[in-house]
């Protein structure tokens, strides 16, 4: 069952990604729920996992003039502030890339910048397919993509990167599962997973220090600006990161990626025909399907005038990534998947890894990741095809949405 989805389908199975008024459309498609949005309501509050409401920006425009803005923080730790997800969450540790905001965010960025970029990344590349390639070796004719290929890869990728023995890798599962949760029920289970996580990401820079190497943790300790480094605690919440946005939310757009093309038959035999298409295709796919996560929260530090009407200060709000990459005022007919749309002249620029100054300082690596990933499936299992019906794939339904099973065969 490889035929295009049925816009007329239902998706039972795929829970809220956002909160309970913004969910999945049929096959994981981007929510219904956006489109009348950007028509009626660009700026609306909707409900977080946490029950707090939110103004949420879904038009291309607005997200990236919000990313962008200076007066967009996000240190959302002021007592009383809205929250994504109840008990402890990403938004909490002041030590965090991510939460941090000028000049300390631009200090920590201009230390790490080096490290990440696509002349950094791109030796790793035949490594990379390398991995993809053994790893598709030693699975049968029938497997499931997400366990056996698409959660393995990202992991033994980012094992290799930072020196970690891979046979953690079914700890990193369970403390990441714990921690990307959004159930509320799970709270003290969250907190446990971080709190062992980040003790574990410790540990590896301490070993590190002791018996330095050349692995990417090394790199990390020795990065310095004008002989200003990493602290301790940034030290430790950058490998924390890695790992996560490193393993969970690449093996989620490889699964994604598959799933969409396997959905689009015509377009997956091109690429068989064609591998040089691929990394063309990875920008349809992180625009379509990306990001996998739910965006990061701002509070707003001064009045600001967004296109779509004005914020006060300390009003917290949320930019919808994916409701951006499917504005039709930057993307022509957005539902439309075409590996073809980035070709030439592209479109305007998806914004599946973010925008302005906390842009995914890890995106040169997920790109490879995922143009390798699905380069090694078109040639090495060009007749792949879902053994089981689309609306018959189950989702996860936490900070991360992606297929948690997903059936495959090979044979001819």
């Amino acid at each position: 069952m490889t035929s295009e989805p049925d816009s007329n389908g239902t998706a039972p199975n795929i829970g809220p990604h956002i909160g309970p008024d913004v969910v999945p459309g049929p096959l994981a498609t981007p929510p219904p729920e956006f489109a009348r949005r950007r028509e009626s309501g660009p700026l609306e509050p909707a409900t977080m996992p946490s029950g707090d409401r939110v103004p949420m920006a879904v038009r291309y425009e607005d997200v990236r003039a919000l990313l962008a803005s200076p007066t967009s923080s996000r240190n959302l730790r002021l007592p009383g502030l809205p929250r994504f997800v109840s008990g402890v969450g990403i938004d909490d540790d002041p030590d965090a890339l991510v939460n941090q905001d000028p000049p300390e965010h631009t200090r920590y960025r201009r230390i790490m910048q080096g490290t990440f970029t696509p002349r950094q990344i791109e030796p790793w590349r035949p490594r990379i397919a390398r991995i993809a390639q053994e790893l598709l070796d030693g699975l049968g004719d029938r497997f499931d993509l997400v366990q056996g290929y698409a959660l393995r890869l990202p992991a033994h990728v980012i094992c290799e990167m930072l020196g970690v023995p891979m046979d953690h890798y079914e700890q990193f599962v369970r403390w990441t599962d714990m921690f990307l949760t959004t159930s509320t029920a799970t709270e003290q289970a969250r907190y446990e997973g971080h709190a062992d996580f980040m003790a574990y990401a410790a540990e590896l820079v301490a070993q590190h220090r002791l018996s330095p190497g050349e692995d990417l943790i090394d790199l990390l300790i020795q990065a310095r600006d004008s002989g200003d480094r990493l602290s301790e605690g940034e030290l430790v919440n950058t490998v924390f990161s890695l790992i996560t946005a490193g393993y969970e939310t690449t093996a989620s757009m490889i699964a994604r990626g598959v799933f969409r093309l396997l959905l689009h038959r015509s377009q997956w035999d091109e690429l068989v025909a064609d591998p040089a298409l691929t990394a063309t295709a990875v920008e349809e796919i992180l625009r379509y399907d990306g990001p996998p996560a739910s965006a990061f929260m701002r509070r707003i530090t001064e009045d600001t005038d967004l296109p779509s009407g004005s914020l006060r200060a300390g009003t917290v709000v949320m930019p919808n990534l994916n409701a951006a990459n499917h504005d039709p005022q930057a993307f022509p007919e957005p539902g439309r998947f075409d590996i073809h749309r980035f070709t030439g002249h592209p479109p305007n620029p998806h914004v599946a890894f973010g925008y302005g100054p906390h842009r995914c300082l890890a995106a040169s690596l997920a790109r490879v990741e995922l143009t390798e990933a699905i380069r090694a499936l078109v040639t090495r299992r060009p007749a792949l095809r879902l053994t089981t019906s689309p609306e018959s794939v189950t989702w996860s339904d936490g900070l991360v949405l992606r297929p948690v099973a997903m059936h495959v065969t090979s044979a001819g």
